[in-house]
């Protein structure tokens, strides 16, 4: 089983905000493969599914950003899986807007759930979709907490719909074949 975590904030407050775009992407995957998320012991929103002839299990942290780790780590340990299958999908701030960069493994960068997932799985081992909204040149911080420009929410709407596309891609053809058809999409 494939165990996919897209990442973000909980609450209205945050809702379509640049850095809940894993959620955005999360939500279409759970809408497309018909995945009904309910709430976990793992303060998670999670279900599963199956995307082509592979068993998923989608998870949505109710958390907050920076202790994502908590709940992805316990529903992994819960189901005794290993990182192999794990993909999340997150924003990133150091790729353009309307890009993707899959990744089979690597370090957290810049970003706090990443940081929380890696601290708390202990490694890097794992695939990654990242969703580019692009480095703001000023208030960081307020543009990653902000929602997208009215004239840029088709587009980030296209980028969620390519990052499960991608998704899709690595569970059913493999982290090769999606990297190469998505990166830099």
């Amino acid at each position: 089983m494939y165990f996919i975590a897209g990442l973000g904030n909980p609450g209205l407050k945050y809702k379509n905000t640049r850095h809940n775009a894993g959620f955005q992407a999360l939500d279409l995957l759970a809408k497309r493969h018909g995945i009904k998320l309910k709430a976990t012991k793992f303060d998670a929103h999670a279900g599963q599914g199956m995307i082509g002839n592979e068993k998923v299990m989608l998870i949505r942290p109710t958390t907050f950003m920076n202790n994502s780790g908590y709940a992805v780590d316990g529903i992994l340990n819960y189901y005794n899986a290993g990182l192999s299958k794990l993909i999340v999908l997150y924003d990133d701030i150091d790729i353009p807007f309307g890009t993707l960069r899959i990744r089979g493994k690597g370090s957290a960068g810049t970003h706090n759930g990443m940081r929380s997932i890696l601290s708390y799985t202990g490694s890097g081992d794992f695939t990654r979709i990242r969703i580019g909204i692009g480095k703001p040149e000023g208030n960081l911080i307020g543009h990653v907490l902000g929602k997208f420009e009215k004239e840029k929410r088709e587009q980030a709407q296209e980028m969620f719909g390519r990052a499960a596309d991608a998704c899709e891609c690595i569970v059913m053809e493999g982290v090769s074949k999606a990297q190469a058809k998505f990166n830099g999409s």
